[in-house]
């Protein structure tokens, strides 16, 4: 009987995600048997006063999925202590707390960090001074959300600090697109499928799009978004796993190390971007209004959207550009992986297709609908030889009943069962960093390129659409192929 550990538990995060997952798992009979559920947090709380507040906000965010017998069940083993990460003795105290919750049962614990990055190591040598990380009466895990770090030297720093505490095996460090369905699905579209893995390189594949929009701006994340912006908020972590997991090569068994070992060398190959390279080789803007949302500088140069370029050095991949691309109030929200595959070598009708852009093509659309699309030339019925591109689609929520798991219920039960498959290892955020920290050191010391203006609800500025034309190629731009 696990019991899992929320610190941070007053906070959004909390409400909005991991206790409707939890509740969810519950639900659903995938939760541990027994699993205890403790939040620590400064606000005071009684147990009962922290469940009633937690009803209310699982009822809102699960919807129709909320019962409350079922919920009644659940709530018997939700508890709260009262404690501040700063204080020794308050972590000693939550540990006599557990200890009396698991009496003789196996002790074997997940500690959630949903607290403000600047407490992940302070709660993390707390533990360990207070032997919280000791495995001798059962498994400890340490889930640790993002950012994890802020540019390659704070990361490195952060992991010393966990390391002093926890062993590697022991470390999770949380990235909630990796829970998602199509995102696993990719690497069974890959490895479990004849058709695709030998055409997944250079050899038929013109290039990679991976594009991260978002419809909705900043809002009241201003304060962190405008020290952080689009590369370290989507690029260091979502965009560089799509990339990973679309770029790896078969690991040796679908295993936590050999998966994270296939990952690390893909980041790995990745060529690092000289200044020259980032001029040439990015596209940065800002949407219209960001410098007037509350808590952003008036001169603020952070860029809300960009597009990079990206070449990876190994055999599989040579010659081969990955476009990345993120924005916030964009035309719409969607997270997609496009596959473009290469003209064929002779083109044998005269209606045929003659660029690159009219190409098959594999869509894996990560959100909000998740799913793929290929595309492909049919010929267009009594009309002689003129063809039409055209789709084939797969919808999980078309051909699988029920709903979709959140991301998040995938994420906390495998970090329960001590599965670390879809959770990054220390050597793979740093080798993330080593992409990102050139790229933000130019702009920021030669701020070049341009930060061009765009309007929201478009692509992001024109400029980004005319340079990937300047490659020779085109953007997709379609909002969700999938619904």
């Amino acid at each position: 009987m696990p019991t899992f550990v929320i610190f941070g538990a007053s906070g959004d995060l909390t409400s909005r995600k991991l206790i409707p997952a939890l509740y969810n798992l519950h639900r659903r009979g995938r939760l541990p048997e027994g699993t205890r559920v403790v939040g620590f947090s400064r606000t005071p709380y009684e147990h009962d006063a922290w469940r009633a507040e937690l009803a209310e906000s699982t009822q809102k965010f699960v919807g129709e999925k909320f019962d409350k017998g079922v919920w009644g069940e659940f709530a018997k083993n939700v508890y709260y202590h009262a404690g501040d990460i700063g204080q020794g003795e308050d972590f000693a105290g939550l540990d006599t707390f557990l200890k009396e919750l698991e009496g003789d049962a196996s002790r074997e614990r997940v500690y959630y960090l949903s607290t403000a990055p600047r407490f992940y190591g302070p709660a993390v040598e707390q533990l360990g001074k207070n032997g919280m990380a000791d495995q001798s009466s059962g498994a400890r895990r340490v889930v640790i959300e993002k950012p994890f770090g802020t540019d390659l030297a704070s990361a490195n720093k952060l992991n010393e600090v966990v390391h002093q505490s926890f062993d590697e095996s022991q470390v999770y460090r949380i990235d909630h697109y990796l829970g998602k369905e199509t995102v696993q699905n990719l690497m069974v579209l890959r490895f479990a499928n004849a058709i695709f893995e030998p055409i997944w390189n250079r050899n038929y594949i013109d290039h990679v799009q991976i594009t991260v929009a978002e419809e909705v701006e900043i809002g009241s994340r201003a304060g962190y978004y405008d020290t952080a912006g689009i590369v370290r908020d989507m690029f260091q972590n979502h965009i560089l796993q799509l990339l990973s997991i679309t770029a790896m090569e078969a690991p040796v068994k679908y295993a936590a190390d050999p998966v994270r070992d296939e990952k690390v060398k893909v980041l790995q190959a990745v060529r690092c971007l000289t200044p020259d390279d980032v001029k040439r080789d990015t596209v940065r803007g800002q949407y219209r209004g960001y410098t007037a949302e509350e808590g952003v500088e008036a001169r603020s140069r952070t860029a809300t959207f960009a597009a990079i370029k990206l070449s990876i050095d190994n055999w599989r991949w040579q010659g081969v550009p990955f476009y990345l691309r993120s924005g916030k109030a964009m035309s719409c929200r969607s997270s997609q992986i496009v596959i473009q595959f290469r003209q064929p070598p002779h083109m044998l009708f005269d209606t045929g297709p003659r660029s690159v852009n009219e190409s098959n093509r594999l869509v894996v659309q990560v959100q909000p609908a998740e799913g793929i699309q290929m595309h492909f030339q049919t010929k267009v019925p009594d009309a002689g030889m003129r063809m039409r591109q055209t789709d084939l689609d797969f919808r999980f929520g078309r051909e699988f009943k029920g709903s979709m798991p959140e991301a998040y219920e995938r994420l906390l039960l495998d970090a329960l069962e001590g599965d670390a498959s879809l959770f990054a290892r220390a050597d793979e955020v740093e080798a993330a960093w080593s992409i990102c920290d050139p790229i933000l050191a130019a702009w920021a010391k030669y701020d070049r390129p341009t930060l061009y203006p765009y309007d929201p609800g478009l692509w992001g500025p024109e400029e980004s659409t005319e340079w990937m034309q300047g490659h020779g190629r085109e953007w997709f731009d379609t909002c969700p192929v999938l619904r």
